[in-house]
């Protein structure tokens, strides 16, 4: 259960700090980012379910497993994004809030699942690592420790 809980703790602390940047200092997510905080809730919302069964079943830290495994995906690809020279970065779209609220649903699921200009904008670093870098690191973190629960279940 010590496994599950640190998932759980991970998870919402990192999802207060996103919460802290985008209100304290004012950093507006991009639609990339919202996913990977989606991601972030979905592996915290898991390792819940899990610690209220039985967090050694495998389909927990499995299922675990994969929402880090996708939101590492969504990681990747901001990152790539970044990595991108100006003349090739997509088009900025509006933000995310004016899509959520004026665009059609799929239309709102496209643009958040394949990012646009203003994903590719680093607007907050930490040695050196864009936030989706830091995101990265900490999805293959609960990776990791969703493994040693999956291994942990079968012993």
């Amino acid at each position: 259960m010590d496994l599950a809980i640190s998932v759980l703790f991970l998870s919402g602390t990192l999802l207060s700090v996103g919460i802290f940047m985008e209100h304290a200092l004012s950093l507006e997510p991009c639609a990339l980012c919202m996913m990977q905080r989606f991601w972030l809730f979905a592996c915290g919302v898991v390792a819940l379910a899990g610690i209220m069964h039985n967090p050694n079943w495998g389909i927990y830290p499995l299922l675990t497993a994969a929402c880090a495994i996708i939101g590492t995906g969504f990681s990747l690809r901001q990152l790539w994004l970044q990595t991108l020279p100006a003349d090739q970065v997509p088009a900025c779209g509006p933000g995310f809030t004016y899509m959520a609220e004026n665009f059609p649903v799929w239309d709102l699921i496209v643009a958040m699942t394949s990012g646009s200009g203003n994903c590719a904008e680093v607007s907050w670093s930490f040695i050196g690592l864009s936030i989706p870098a830091w995101l990265g690191v900490f999805f293959a973190a609960i990776l990791f420790i969703s493994v040693l629960q999956i291994r942990k279940g079968l012993s």
